[in-house]
């Protein structure tokens, strides 16, 4: 083979290979591109690693607390009918008893959507903001 051939072999492998880390850097680029961002996890999966109890602070809220963050809002003046914290209201849904006053507040009632506004709590959260309110009443 003369100098010439060699020559151009040379540069036709060295464009191969340019190419093949060309190909390699790009595909590289596009798979960190399009990489997810971020992971869910659902309480009770154990492969979390614990992540939830940590973002939600460590353990379950108060009554009190739920009721403040969450309930407040429509309990402290009776929005839409809402039996207002502190009032006799609840002395007369106190005689109901706890398990329906909970499936009320789990499922919803009236123009309470399911929950209230606590998307995020427990059921035993919200039976200690349901407590929390009964305790309230005058």
């Amino acid at each position: 083979m003369n100098k010439f051939a060699s020559a151009l072999c040379a540069l036709g492998l060295g464009v191969a290979m340019a190419a093949s880390v060309q190909a390699a850097t790009s595909e590289e680029k596009v798979i960190e591109r399009i990489k997810a961002v971020g992971s869910v996890c659902i309480e009770g999966d154990e492969s979390c690693g614990g992540a939830v109890a940590a973002a939600a602070g460590g353990g379950a809220r108060s009554g009190a607390d739920v009721y403040t963050q969450k309930c407040a809002a429509c309990h402290a003046i009776g929005v839409a009918g809402a039996p207002k914290y502190g009032s006799s209201e609840w002395t007369d849904r106190a005689a109901k008893g706890m398990e329906t006053l909970l499936a009320n507040a789990i499922n919803g009632i009236n123009a309470m959507p399911p929950r209230g506004t606590c998307a995020d709590c427990s059921d035993e959260e919200i039976e200690g903001a349901v407590q929390h309110m009964l305790d309230s009443a005058e």
